[in-house]
C-alpha cells in the first residue's frame, strides 16, 4: 500500500509498504481522509520531536524512524479482529490515536492522556492516517454514524478543542475569549458556541478573521492591531470581563491579553503547544486570583465531540479549505500550510 513516511527533517516520502495485518482485539480501517496537523508541520520542519529518534524506539510502539504519519483521520471498517464487538464491517469511524501503558499513576487514575509513556499513532508508530490502511486496537475506534467522512477527519482536532473547553468548567450563558483563529482556535470557538457560550475571538490575519465570521463560530471578532482588546471585552460584558479565555496562538502577547480579559477568579486555559518558554506576569494572576490551566489532547472526549456534530451544534464543513491526494502531500499540503498558512484552515488528504 502507499504511505507517507517520515525519514527525517524535511524528508517525507510517499512509499510502498506492506499492508498491516489484522490481530485479535483490533480493527482494520480503510482510510478515507486524513487531516494535516500543526504537529505534523513541526515534525517536518524541526523533527523528529514526538517521532522517535533513530535507535530510540518508542517504549510502547516499539518503532523508530521511518514512521508513517497522520493522526487526524477517518475511514471505513474493513475487517474485525477476534473478540471485537460493538463495531461492524462498513462502519464509518474515527480513531483516538493513542498508545498508553495502562500501568502508570495517571493511567490508573483514568487520566490516560497524561500517561508517562504516552505516544500518538501516526507519530510514535503504529501506522498512520496518511496511508491506505491501518490496524488499530478497537478501544480507540469510534463510530461516527452518518457524519460525512471528510468532515469526520476533523473529529480528532475537535476533540482537542472539546477537552480544552471542558478544562474551563463553563456553563451556557458564560462568555469566553479565544486568542488566535488558527484551526484549534476556530474549533475551540465552535465547541464554545455549540455549548451555548458567547464567544469573542481575537486575530490579526484578515483571512482568519473572515473565516471566524463566515463560519459563525464567533459572536465578536477583535483585531489586536486595531482594538484595545481588554477594553472591548469589558464593554461587551458590561464591565465584568470574560468568564474564561483560551490561548490558542503560542504567542506571549496573546497569553498576556488572555490574563487581562478574564474577570476576577476567571480561568485561562493554555491550549497551544509552545516552541519556547513563555513569560507570565504573575501579578495579574495573583491580584485577580486567575486559574491558569493546561490541556493536552483528549480523554474520553470523542463521543461528546461526535454528538455535537450529529446534533447540528457544530458544523465542520467551513473549516475544510483543501482536499488533496497523497502524492501531493508536500507540494500542495505542507507547503501551503507552512508558507501560506493564512489562506488555509484544514487541508485533508485522501490516501
Amino acid at each position: 500500500m502507499r504511505a507517507a513516511r517520515f525519514h527525517g527533517q524535511k524528508d517525507l516520502r510517499v512509499e510502498d509498504i506492506p499492508e498491516p495485518e489484522i490481530r485479535p482485539g483490533a480493527v482494520k480501517i480503510a482510510v478515507a481522509w486524513c487531516g494535516i496537523c500543526g504537529t505534523d508541520l513541526h515534525e517536518f520542519l524541526e523533527g523528529p520531536i514526538f517521532i522517535p529518534h533513530p535507535g530510540h524506539p518508542h517504549p510502547l510502539a516499539g518503532e523508530d524512524l521511518p514512521v508513517t504519519m497522520g493522526h487526524e483521520f477517518s475511514g471505513v471498517v474493513e475487517e474485525l479482529g477476534e473478540g471485537v464487538t460493538g463495531l461492524a464491517v462498513g462502519d464509518g469511524v474515527v480513531v483516538e490515536p493513542y498508545f498508553v501503558c495502562d500501568e502508570c499513576g495517571p493511567c490508573k487514575a483514568g487520566n490516560y492522556n497524561l500517561c508517562t509513556r504516552m505516544g500518538f499513532i501516526g507519530l510514535a508508530g503504529g501506522g498512520g492516517g496518511l496511508s491506505e490502511k491501518i490496524v488499530v486496537d478497537a478501544r480507540w475506534v469510534h463510530p461516527v454514524g452518518d457524519i460525512p467522512l471528510d468532515e469526520a477527519a476533523l473529529i480528532e482536532p475537535l476533540s482537542v478543542a472539546y477537552h480544552a473547553v471542558s478544562r474551563a468548567e463553563l456553563t451556557a450563558g458564560d462568555v469566553a475569549v479565544v486568542g488566535g483563529a488558527g484551526p484549534i482556535g476556530l474549533l475551540t470557538a465552535a465547541v464554545l458556541k455549540g455549548l451555548g457560550i458567547t464567544t469573542i475571538l481575537t486575530e490579526l490575519s484578515t483571512a482568519r478573521k473572515e473565516k471566524a465570521r463566515s463560519s459563525g463560530v464567533a459572536d465578536h471578532v477583535l483585531d489586536p492591531s486595531q482594538d484595545d482588546v481588554a477594553a472591548r471585552v469589558l464593554e461587551l460584558t458590561d464591565g465584568a470581563g470574560a468568564d474564561a479565555a483560551f490561548e490558542c496562538a503560542g504567542v506571549n502577547a496573546v497569553l498576556d491579553t488572555m490574563l487581562d480579559v478574564v474577570r476576577p477568579a476567571g480561568v485561562v486555559v493554555n491550549v497551544s503547544i509552545w516552541g519556547r518558554p513563555a513569560t507570565v506576569d504573575m501579578q495579574k494572576i495573583v491580584l485577580k486570583e486567575i486559574d491558569l490551566r493546561g490541556t493536552i489532547a483528549y480523554r474520553g472526549d470523542h463521543a461528546a465531540a461526535i454528538r455535537l456534530v450529529q446534533d447540528g451544534k457544530v458544523d465542520l464543513k467551513p473549516f475544510i479549505t483543501g482536499r488533496i491526494v497523497l502524492e501531493d502531500l508536500v507540494d500542495e499540503g505542507f507547503d501551503t500550510l507552512i508558507n501560506h498558512n493564512d489562506t488555509a484552515v484544514k487541508i485533508i488528504v485522501h490516501p
